[in-house]
């Protein structure tokens, strides 16, 4: 909170968020009558309209610094005028806010609780030639603060951690299921029958006895 003019409770600031703007090059003048029509707003409503008054499409009252100012049928009479630069100003410093209290957790429904406009520096400026006057430049600051609540409220819940389940060693006692595990003579023997099968063996014949008749062919 240091460096703002409003003061929010310490319990609070959970709920608030908050944007300055420095060195801005608009009259602060004009910047005071742009922020009092949006204080107290919602926050969407106030981008909307100075979003329409930054385009030059609706006139923003002024209550004060209105010397010789013209009456504006759209506010009903009063006096106001066409503070685009300002608007346009102002409108920067509340995406800003947005955007922080998104960051911070807050929900879209932001309620604008303190905006304002102060003149920041004035330097002194020279005409280079001719007739030598001052112009002074000035700048001005803008603070903006808004309010709403948490997106999602904060429960913090403790879970005990997970036990793991004990894998015992098995005893010797326990049986274990039967596997059979062929050996290498079971698979030689087996293969010696498929041999047997798909070749049988040709008994040999003795030529000298099949020459003298003795075995039939």
């Amino acid at each position: 909170m240091k460096g703002y003019s409003y003061t929010v409770d310490e319990k609070e600031l959970e709920n608030h968020a908050f944007s300055r703007a420095e060195g801005v090059e608009a009259s602060y003048k004009d910047l005071s009558q742009v922020c009092g029509c949006i204080n107290g707003r919602k926050v969407a409503w106030a981008l909307d309209f100075l979003q329409k008054a930054a385009e030059g499409s609706i006139p923003i009252l002024y209550k004060k610094f209105n010397t010789n100012l013209g009456h504006r049928r759209e506010l009903g009479g009063s006096k106001g005028r066409y503070p685009k630069k300002a608007a346009l100003a102002v409108l920067k410093a509340i995406k800003s806010v947005a955007a922080n209290a998104r960051i911070k957790g807050l929900s879209e429904d932001l309620t604008i609780v303190h905006v304002l406009a102060n003149k920041k520096d004035s330097m002194p400026r020279m005409q280079p030639k001719g007739r030598r006057f001052r112009s002074d430049y000035e700048t001005a600051r803008i603070e903006v603060i808004v309010k709403g609540p948490l997106a999602i409220e904060k429960k913090v819940e403790v879970k005990a951690p997970e036990k793991k389940p004990e894998h015992k060693p098995e005893s010797k006692s326990e049986s274990k299921p039967e596997t059979h595990h062929e050996t290498k003579v079971e698979v030689k023997q087996e293969k010696d029958h498929i041999k047997k099968e798909t070749h049988p063996e040709t008994k040999k014949v003795d030529l000298s006895k099949l020459r003298r008749g003795e075995i039939k062919k």
